[in-house]
């Protein structure tokens, strides 16, 4: 099978494979520790144990998002030594130490804080628990601040110099960090956080919404609340992620044109004027080597109102661009029609509650719970969408512009890179996929009064493992 294959290939599918699941977990963890803040706020104001509920709740599932999401990334970092050298001893000048920063500030608050906000509410005071989740919260932004500095630093390089030996230099730090695309960026990863975040929430509250009404029971309170409060965070955020998006596509139209020509579909430039503006291209079958769109289904001049709020302005298309610097197409127009997708249905969703909000049938409303259900775990297609919109559109360099993917990889042979790939595509499904099963039957019971935290008694008991009387006299069991 990779017989065939590049080593360079096979080492870009190991990069995109690993970091594709890794990503997953970053997404879930920093909109979920939020609102794990938000809950204990909420029962610390008011002392309503509905919000203790949903808190430990949420709890135990981000304990093991978390800790996947830290398995994942440790391995993906290995890369860098492994199959990227050469871009490590190029780049690493001035990635190292934002990688570095990331550690000593994010990672050492996060790891410094979780113990006590995984297992501390019954054990320090209610003012140091939520002290702890707070900062846990708090780290996992700091966290995303300094990797999309890193990532927007190749983007859109900046504060930098190249010595004799070709390594990249810094010259400026602020200029470094806050780079051209930087603050769009961030923006728009972490709101995609909260709305993943916000959509999961609002699915297992759907699901559960869902067979209260069949089974007839009782409505359960903490489940209507959860479903309440991920609705209006679809309803909130989703426009303003919309707008977000739109700023960092203007903001890549500025810098990273042919980028933009690759998402949207433009094989050649519109003159604009009396011409007329690029068109929007809704859907098309985009042929890499014939460099043309086929069976394009497109609106008239409306891409260049979107992207430069002018009917007839013009628009460069990858004809402008040399062959050899010409990003894939057909991999960045289609995940780029992804992501939107999804994210006008998130807007729908939120747009729907909003409507059953206000005729009091937000509870009772089976199909809103069922597109809610089913848009559940879309947020992660779309963060990955994006993911490979953002790099795919950025080829064929790592550092844009400057230094070319071809010429970052370490000089080793196929056989070796494709045996690491299937060793990692065998262990990753195993135990992530176990890891992802486990939290599922974590989320098929509702929150309950009397809710358990995630000590390793109550893990146990949910797994239906429940310990035995030496783990009880051990102290390892929590009282009941």
């Amino acid at each position: 099978m990779f017989e065939t294959i590049s080593a360079l290939t096979l080492a870009r599918m190991q990069f995109a494979f690993t970091i594709s699941f890794h990503f997953i977990f970053p997404s879930f963890t920093i909109g979920l520790a939020s609102y794990l803040m938000v809950l204990e706020a909420l029962w610390l104001r008011t002392g309503r144990d509905v919000f203790l509920q949903l808190f430990k709740y949420w709890l135990k599932i981000f304990a093991i998002v978390f800790g996947m999401g830290v398995v994942s990334g440790i391995v993906m970092a290995y890369q860098f030594g492994t199959n990227w050298a050469v871009f490590s001893d190029k780049a690493g000048p001035v990635v190292g130490p934002l990688m570095a920063y990331e550690v000593l500030t994010a990672f050492f608050l996060e790891a410094g804080f979780l113990g006590v906000m995984l297992f501390g509410l019954e054990r320090v005071g209610k003012a140091l628990h939520f002290t702890a989740t707070l900062m846990v919260a708090i780290g996992t932004a700091i966290s995303a601040f300094w990797i999309i500095a890193v990532n927007s630093w190749m983007q859109t390089p900046a504060g930098y110099a190249i010595n004799a030996k070709g390594q990249f230099v810094t010259t400026d730090w602020l200029a470094v960090i806050f780079n051209a695309s930087m603050p769009y960026r961030l923006a728009h990863t972490l709101l995609a956080s909260y709305l993943t975040t916000a959509l999961v929430v609002g699915g297992v509250g759907a699901w559960h919404l869902l067979k209260d009404r069949r089974d007839l029971r009782k409505p359960n309170e903490a489940t209507r609340i959860m479903f309440s409060m991920a609705m209006w965070m679809a309803a909130v955020v989703a426009p303003i992620q919309i707008f977000a998006g739109d700023e960092h596509g203007l903001n890549t139209l500025q810098h990273q044109p042919a980028k933009i020509a690759a998402m949207e579909g433009h094989f050649r430039s519109h003159p604009g004027g009396l011409q007329g503006g690029a068109p929007l291209i809704l859907f098309g079958i985009p042929d890499d080597k014939a460099q043309v769109m086929r069976h394009a289904i497109e609106i008239p001049r409306l891409g260049s109102l979107i992207l430069k709020h002018d009917l007839d302005a013009p628009m460069p298309g990858l004809d402008a661009v040399a062959p050899q610097n010409r990003p894939p197409v057909e991999i960045v127009f289609w995940s780029f029609r992804i992501m939107v997708a999804i994210g006008f249905g998130m807007l729908g969703v939120g747009l729907w509650s909003l409507w059953a909000r206000s005729r009091g049938t937000l509870y009772d409303s089976p199909w809103l719970h069922r597109l809610a259900l089913l848009m559940g775990p879309t947020g992660f297609v779309a963060v990955i969408a994006g993911w490979v919109t953002t790099e795919v559109g950025r080829q064929p360099y790592t550092v844009y512009g400057l230094l070319r993917t071809a010429q970052s990889a370490s000089p080793l042979a196929a056989p070796a890179v494709a045996a690491s790939l299937i060793a990692f595509i065998i262990v990753y499904f195993g135990v992530f996929g176990a890891g992802t099963v486990f939290i599922l039957k974590l989320m098929g019971h509702e929150p309950h009064p009397g809710e358990s935290g995630p000590l390793r008694g109550d893990v146990t008991r949910t797994a239906g493992l429940a310990p035995g009387p030496a783990q009880d006299a051990a102290g390892l069991a929590p009282a009941e």
